[in-house]
């Protein structure tokens, strides 16, 4: 116990914003890049889609642990 939180808490906090925030900071990094690079609109559609595809996936996850758990 840390603080009065369990580690399951800590965990499913850390993973739940930390990781929130590093795929935010991951949206910064794609537009950056698409705009350093002048990659226009299909190719910045491009870049999103082939590098942000695995974040749709995590936050697809917890929609559909949010749907079964009600």
């Amino acid at each position: 116990m840390m603080f009065d939180f369990s580690e399951e808490q800590i965990s499913a906090f850390g993973l739940t914003f930390g990781v929130g925030g590093f795929m935010l900071y991951m949206v910064f990094i794609i537009a950056q890049l698409a705009w350093e690079s002048k990659a226009g609109r299909f190719g910045t559609f491009v870049l999103f889609l082939g590098l942000g595809l695995g974040m749709v996936g995590f936050v697809a996850k917890f929609a559909i642990q949010w749907l079964i758990s009600k």
